[in-house]
């Protein structure tokens, strides 16, 4: 942040906050490494009509692609197991 304007009308609770704060760095990655790119091979499974049913439902409510989700369960039942 770069922005230096100086607050004169903030609330007395408010003021003593910013001024009693520190200034924390940003310690975030850039967007484009957020989010981990692995290599992906498409296969064709069958699944239950429950299950899909279930993974969409999820998925509308939490505005994720279903098959990503799908996906993730799989990754995470491998790494729990492959580690044996």
């Amino acid at each position: 942040m770069k922005n230096n304007d100086i607050y004169t009308d903030a609330p007395d609770d408010l003021d003593d906050a910013i001024i009693s704060g520190r200034r924390v760095d940003d310690f975030l990655p850039p967007p484009e490494l957020l989010v981990a790119k692995e290599e992906t091979k498409k296969i064709t499974i069958s699944l239950s009509a429950r299950s899909i049913d279930f993974f969409k439902q999820v998925s509308r409510e939490n505005h994720i692609p279903y098959q990503q989700m799908i996906r993730k369960v799989i990754d995470n039942y491998t790494d729990h197991y492959a580690k044996k």
